[in-house]
């Protein structure tokens, strides 16, 4: 009798066992399933590709699945963003320095007349 409980005990760990890390391999699709990732097939897989690689790959696909948020992407927007606004600030310097630099030919292109002397001397 005891033998039997000892067996379904040790049957029940290993089933127990196999389960926790097939789910815990899930959970990088998961991560990428609920975050709406254009990848969430490729990371699945990659997931159960990790189950024969000795679990190297799972960081690296809970990492990949992080990375994207639905709100902003790869976060590769806000700094075409950012970009696009030195652009412009680098536009208008450019144009502020040639109408500057225009100025500065205007008034070096006048004649330059002598300092008169004063009348009542």
């Amino acid at each position: 009798m005891l033998t039997n409980v000892a067996l379904g005990l040790l049957i029940f760990a290993v089933l127990m066992i196999f389960y926790g890390v097939i789910a815990i391999h899930d959970i990088p699709y998961l991560i990428a399933k609920k975050r709406n990732h254009p990848h969430q097939d490729a990371i699945h897989v990659a997931g159960w590709v990790s189950l024969f690689t000795l679990h190297v790959l799972w960081p690296f696909l809970w990492i990949w699945a992080t990375l994207y948020r639905p709100e902003r992407g790869w976060g590769f927007k806000q700094i075409e963003a950012e970009q696009a606004r030195e652009r412009d600030e680098i536009d208008r310097l450019r144009v502020e320095l040639s109408a500057m630099q225009s100025r500065l030919a205007a008034l070096e292109s006048r004649p330059t007349q002598p300092p008169s002397a004063p009348q009542g001397e």
